[in-house]
């Protein structure tokens, strides 16, 4: 007998602790809750792929961009930020945009050329005379028109970053005069109109990943290649390169990208706390750019191996007279509207 009452003691005081513990989630309310877990399904991730060194004027802007959001957010917005190509290639990162696979990219002009050819505008050699140049462009019609090209393309543009003016190098001899490229063979970025400069001064092209110019010049599978001073220092593309000639012939810059969808599902606040990120950084970076080539090509000049010859006027006006036949021959193909908001070089 006294076993039946043990029993049923034990069953009674096992469905009172069950009571107790798992069927009144009302006292829930009343438990601690850990201070670090508060929010987090309200927490935004944002994966920001791009391919260039983190010391590089678009790597230090990515990393600027991600903490002023970190501040301005009060940590409820990272900015995950995967550089040198760690996710994806400048010639796969778009449609991984497009996909939503990443939220975040920032390509270089010539890359977005491939997407829609407005945007071989931009690479129209001796188009801008200077940095100033190339902030009115883009900060008026320009710019206005070339960010209209990416509604049918599921991107957002949000904001222009800028790299600086692109120089040549060759390990063959000095590139002076436009018979100096002759027979050489250049890597390009993935653009027809880099394709037609390099054709228009009796060089041939080959199309190569950022990543992998080292390699590729190091192993002779082309003579030269045209970059900015920062991604010739940080790239060290000087090791493998005899000749660098300071042309400024054509601008690299970059238009910063967000995943259509993703954008229009974020909060407002959240929005425009980006949007004052990116102005802040758009702002810095152009000082950086600028004081970051000044010192760097300042450092090149010490190095042994590398002779470093600066185009005199006389030598430019060679080159414009050679490449100004792919304004005419890109017309139609850039639009007579914005080819009148670029004009002639001179």
């Amino acid at each position: 007998m006294k076993t039946w009452i043990g029993i049923g003691l034990f069953i009674v005081l096992g469905m009172f602790a069950a009571f107790m513990i798992g069927f009144r989630p009302h006292f829930a309310d009343s438990l601690p809750i850990d201070d670090e877990q508060r929010g987090l399904k309200d927490r935004i991730i944002i994966k920001f792929s791009h391919i260039v060194a983190e010391n590089t004027p678009k790597g230090l802007a990515a990393a600027h961009f991600a903490r002023l959001v970190k501040e301005l957010s009060d940590d409820r917005v990272e900015i995950q930020v995967f550089p040198n190509g760690m996710l994806y290639s400048g010639d796969t990162e778009f449609a991984a945009l497009q996909s939503g696979a990443i939220q975040m990219i920032a390509p270089s002009f010539s890359n977005m050329s491939v997407v829609d050819p407005a945007w071989l505008a931009m690479d129209l050699p001796f188009a801008f005379a200077d940095q100033q140049a190339v902030d009115a462009a883009l900060q008026g019609e320009l710019g206005r028109r070339l960010l209209g090209t990416l509604n049918a393309h599921k991107v957002q543009g949000a904001a222009f970053w800028a790299n600086g003016f692109k120089q040549m190098t060759s390990s063959v001899r000095p590139l002076q005069v436009p018979d100096d490229f002759r027979s050489q063979t250049f890597r390009i970025q993935p653009s027809q109109m880099l394709v037609s400069q390099f054709q228009a001064l009796g060089a041939s092209t080959v199309k190569i990943p950022f990543n992998e110019t080292y390699g590729m010049l190091k192993d002779r599978a082309a003579d030269g290649q045209e970059n900015t001073i920062s991604n010739i220092a940080t790239k060290r593309l000087y090791q493998v390169q005899n000749y660098m000639t300071i042309s400024n012939h054509g601008y690299l810059g970059y238009v910063v990208l967000f995943n259509n969808r993703f954008w229009a599902d974020l909060p407002p606040d959240v929005q425009r706390l980006l949007e004052q990120a990116l102005e802040e950084t758009t702002a810095w970076l152009h000082q950086e750019a600028a004081s970051m080539h000044a010192k760097q090509l300042r450092e090149l000049k010490e190095i042994g191996g590398l002779t470093i010859h600066v185009l005199t006027e006389e030598e430019r006006q060679q080159w414009i007279r050679k490449l100004e036949p792919l304004y005419d021959q890109y017309e139609q193909t850039i639009g007579s509207e914005l080819m009148s908001e670029i004009g002639r070089p001179k």
